[in-house]
């Protein structure tokens, strides 16, 4: 009886552990998928949903949606001059609160990084108000600012306050998961300590800084109860928010005006995430 030779015995015993592999890998992608679907469903169900029947109902007149008008109602909003009010105030309430939260909290996260004695105090300070009701924190900072009426300094400073401590968190996760021996080595070859912070310690920091981002964009549109307790259901046309002007427009009923207002604040906010993921994607490719 002949022998099979040894090259094809081997080929044969691959075959049958890369068939074995595969059929592993596809028992675990359905089980992935399984406890996956959960997520997925609750997505389409409270989120995808939603959103396409607002984005319907934002092209529609009437109590049904019957009619179908076109960009009329997009038309319509942009000559409102309470919206573009509250549109105007709402970006420049983001143009200056999230940067500025941004470097504090970096700033911060550096400093509790470096620091030895006193860290527990001051992140314990900034970690207050994430377990403070929002009503206390109000209160607290109309004490402090107690002779000056409620403007938008008081809106970012309160917004500050409130997040630096939890974008501080995850800034500081992002500075401890950078290896030491970078900062060792480059410190031997004689880099001073700004170039290691633009060469190591914000490159390796990207990613958490973009994170840090999309959570503070998500916060500053979760500033509602904030606006509503510093200046009331009427608040002046200094801390008139987009939305103020959206609880307006739900207590009238005009729900065409409020799916057609839902979808510029899906708009700004998609278009300020693209904008700030292309930087961070022409930086982190100048980087690499």
């Amino acid at each position: 009886m002949k022998k099979q030779p040894k090259s094809s015995m081997n080929f044969m015993i691959r075959l049958q552990k890369n068939k074995k592999n595969s059929i592993i890998e596809t028992k675990k992608r359905r089980v992935g998928k399984l406890f996956a679907s959960p997520i997925l469903l609750g997505f389409l169900i409270f989120y995808l949903y939603p959103f396409l029947v607002i984005l319907r109902k934002s092209f529609t007149l009437g109590g049904g949606g019957k009619f179908f008008v076109g960009l009329e109602n997009y038309k319509e909003l942009l000559e409102n001059s309470l919206f573009r009010l509250a549109t105007g105030n709402t970006l420049r309430y983001i143009a200056i609160g999230v940067p500025l939260l941004l470097l504090f909290s970096l700033f911060l996260a550096l400093l509790l990084y470096r620091a030895t004695y006193g860290s527990k105090i001051i992140r314990l300070f900034f970690v207050f108000p994430m377990v403070v009701p929002v009503s206390a924190i109000v209160v607290i900072v109309q004490g402090i600012l107690s002779n000056t009426s409620p403007d938008m300094i008081h809106l970012i400073l309160l917004f500050l306050w409130k997040n630096v401590g939890y974008n501080m968190i995850l800034l500081f996760a992002g500075l401890a998961m950078i290896p030491r021996n970078y900062y060792e080595n480059a410190q031997i070859d004689g880099a001073s300590g700004m170039q290691c912070f633009c060469h190591i310690t914000l490159p390796m920091l990207l990613p958490m800084l973009f994170l840090t981002f999309l959570v503070s964009m998500i916060d500053i549109f979760k500033s509602f109860r904030e606006v509503l307790l510093l200046g009331g259901e009427t608040p002046k046309d200094e801390i008139y928010m987009i939305q103020n002007f959206v609880n307006s427009s739900f207590e009238n009923l005009n729900f065409q005006q409020l799916c057609v207002a839902m979808m510029f604040i899906c708009i700004i906010v998609f278009s300020m995430i693209g904008v700030v993921y292309a930087i961070y994607h022409a930086v982190q490719k100048k980087y690499n």
